[in-house]
């Protein structure tokens, strides 16, 4: 890895730069740049298929852009692997997170801290044993606001409880970068709006980058709002800046609420 030489945007936690992807023909990311702030939440928005999965593929490490940069932290991570990424504090949740449904919600976030922490990993059954662990754990469960579900086996929490199940699992591996795609899909009404609180309350000690399609969600959460559309960005700025862009409102917005 090599520093940054460049003084750019000194408070980015994340930035890509110019990334690139083709899968033959197609250019899936086209010229892809952007940053994330500490401290902000950072949504990515537009239709199917404009390359947001791929670009967050990219930027968790699962998927080598054809070119451009990825840095994290200052540091260029562009050629590192996801779980070097990860030990990093770049965290990924709600697509690649796996649910064990018998284990139960505590054991789950508890597995989370024993990769993190390099703990033996002899078999799963020892994490009900580590009181570090555990205390590791609920720490995490307290923070998305489901310890009282510590005990209930993983298959017995409702839709929107398993997402702050993977949330709290992101959260225990220690991140400074959380990258969500589509945190809210699948909930109800209620469900949505304890999680938009979890979210908002989030921003204050990470950096969030957050692929979402409730606009109501994204334009009530996120400080800064880009958006996607045939693998470019076509407009950048603050939710206010977003709702008055013709262009964006043509691509994708239409006559929406945001």
């Amino acid at each position: 890895m090599r520093e940054r030489a460049d003084n750019e945007v000194a408070d980015s936690l994340l930035e890509l730069r110019s990334l690139k992807k083709r899968f033959g023909g197609l250019a899936v990311t086209d010229d892809v740049s952007l940053d994330l702030r500490q401290g902000e939440i950072h949504a990515l928005i537009g239709p199917n298929g404009a390359g947001k999965t791929t670009l967050i593929h990219q930027i968790s490490g699962t998927l080598a852009p054809d070119s451009g940069q990825v840095f994290f932290a200052g540091q260029d991570v562009t050629r590192l692997s996801m779980a070097k990424r990860a030990r990093m504090g770049l965290a990924r949740s709600f697509q690649i997170t796996s649910i064990i449904p018998g284990f139960t919600t505590l054991e789950n976030v508890a597995l989370a801290v024993q990769a993190r922490s390099g703990s033996s990993f002899r078999f799963f059954a020892s994490v009900r044993s580590e009181a570090a662990l555990n205390d590791q754990a609920m720490a995490a469960l307290v923070e998305v606001g489901i310890e009282q579900r510590a005990s209930t086996p993983a298959a017995s929490l409702s839709h929107g409880e398993k997402r702050q199940l993977e949330l709290a699992i992101a959260l225990a591996m220690q991140p400074r970068v959380l990258l969500l795609d589509e945190p809210l899909a699948g909930t109800g009404t209620d469900e949505a709006e304890r999680l938009m609180r979890i979210l908002s309350g989030l921003r204050a000690r990470y950096g969030v980058l957050m692929i979402e399609h409730d606009m109501q969600a994204v334009f009530a959460l996120a400080d800064r709002i880009s958006v996607l559309a045939q693998g470019r960005i076509i407009a950048a700025g603050t939710p206010d800046e977003i709702r008055a862009n013709s262009a964006v409102r043509a691509a994708y917005l239409g006559d929406e609420e945001a």
